[in-house]
């Protein structure tokens, strides 16, 4: 993979093109291939869980799922929209349109799973979450040691088990999120990233749907400490060599 520095600039433009590189390679960009990206319920998304907080139960966004040679891919967005296409109409989408990079991001990621160059594609589902969230704890205390962590997006399993063993800042962009504090930790407004991230943490965990919502960017100068959660980037991560940890396809 040639390298390139990742601006805000030029995030969604690399990544579009990477991704047409690599159809043109498989030669399937002309191959009248059906994505279906279709809205899924909280059930359909991460089944009956304990908690009721996940913001995919509580939030505005929602869980959007895109099928492709096969596979499925999923990204969490709060603009979903319903598609059907090919990878043609799929790379011709404007991702500066919060809809359009939807579709893309869940069309890529069932893409890449087709390929068989990416796990963990679609979420983990009913007591999945509790038990990824032990899992990236353990994994963290293997890898890093004992880091202070700046966890951006509230996942309510994630920062129980984190906050346990870490210490943890975290910050989310939902106002009714905002102010709280949950187990022990304050959640901060998204306003706070850059002060947290910069000058405190030693490890950044960052959302996968930060792909989806186009606030990625923000973190694209620190990727030597950053760790990108979650199945929404499942496929931009190899495609622009970020940093990614998720087990969902442990607990499906």
């Amino acid at each position: 993979m040639n390298r390139i520095t990742l601006t805000e600039e030029n995030f969604y433009s690399e990544l579009k093109k990477r991704f047409m590189d690599l159809l043109t390679h498989e030669n399937i960009m002309e191959e009248n291939v059906s994505l279906k990206t279709k809205a899924l319920s909280p059930e359909e998304a991460i089944g009956i869980t304990k908690r009721k907080d996940f913001p995919i139960i509580t939030g505005k966004d929602v869980m959007i799922q895109a099928e492709c040679m096969g596979a499925l891919g999923q990204a969490f967005t709060d603009a979903p929209v319903v598609f059907h296409g090919n990878l043609k109409e799929i790379c011709s989408l404007d991702l500066n349109d919060s809809h359009s990079r939807g579709i893309f991001i869940a069309s890529l990621n069932a893409v890449m799973k087709a390929l068989g160059k990416v796990e963990c594609t679609v979420h983990c589902r009913n007591d999945g979450p509790e038990l990824c969230a032990a899992d990236v704890t353990a994994y963290l205390k293997e890898h890093y040691g004992n880091p202070r962590i700046a966890l951006i997006g509230y996942q309510p399993a994630l920062l129980e088990h984190l906050a346990s063993a870490f210490s943890v800042r975290i910050t989310d962009m939902n106002p009714d999120n905002v102010g709280q504090t949950r187990f022990g930790v304050l959640i901060e407004s998204a306003e706070k990233n850059r002060e947290i991230t910069h000058t405190w943490a030693d490890l950044i965990l960052v959302t996968g749907s930060t792909v989806c919502n186009g606030t990625i960017t923000q973190f694209l100068d620190q990727l030597d400490r950053t760790l990108f959660y979650g199945t929404s980037l499942a496929g931009a991560a190899p495609l622009l060599g970020l940093p990614r940890l998720c087990f969902a396809d442990r607990y499906q």
